[in-house]
């Protein structure tokens, strides 16, 4: 975790990490940010039960904990952006998917995809958003933004499709 970077592991780095790393998802050798992503699904599927506001609510509280949980990763590794914090992939995609979760399962699926395809190319205000300070804030804001586009695209698909 951090003992390679010589510093004292505390209980709330240890908490920073499994929240940053999202139980570990961020710790795939290959493509965390997708398996951070695909990750966030059992979460979805628990809120997507659950009456909106609370989806929202839960979703709030995510940011809340992942910003600080990627602040403190960041600050403990000495990296301004580490690959292995996917915690703010999982808030991302919790927002786009909840913008269709009364509608098919494709739908979701297509959020899930437009997610990733923001996440990765990270187009416009996305990219802008990524150098947002401190560290943790950029962490997130830019997954945030993507996780909206990602969601409002698909609800208009939905509203065009009629699905």
């Amino acid at each position: 975790m951090f003992e390679e970077h010589g510093h004292t592991v505390t209980p709330l780095d240890r908490l920073a990490f499994v929240v940053g790393t999202w139980f570990g998802c961020g710790q795939s050798p290959k493509a965390p940010g997708t398996v951070g992503s695909f990750g966030a699904i059992p979460l979805h599927l628990l809120l997507s039960r659950l009456p909106l506001a609370y989806h929202a609510l839960a979703i709030a509280a995510l940011t809340i904990l992942g910003t600080w949980a990627a602040q403190r990763v960041s600050d403990n590794l000495g990296q301004e952006d580490p690959q292995r914090v996917v915690v703010d992939e999982v808030a991302g995609v919790l927002i786009a998917m909840a913008c269709v979760r009364t509608a098919a399962p494709l739908a979701a699926v297509a959020a899930f995809v437009l997610f990733r395809f923001f996440d990765i190319t990270k187009l416009g205000p996305i990219r802008a958003a990524e150098r947002a300070r401190p560290a943790g804030v950029g962490i997130m804001a830019d997954d945030l933004i993507a996780g909206i586009f990602a969601g409002a695209l698909a609800r208009l698909g939905v509203s065009l499709i009629g699905a």
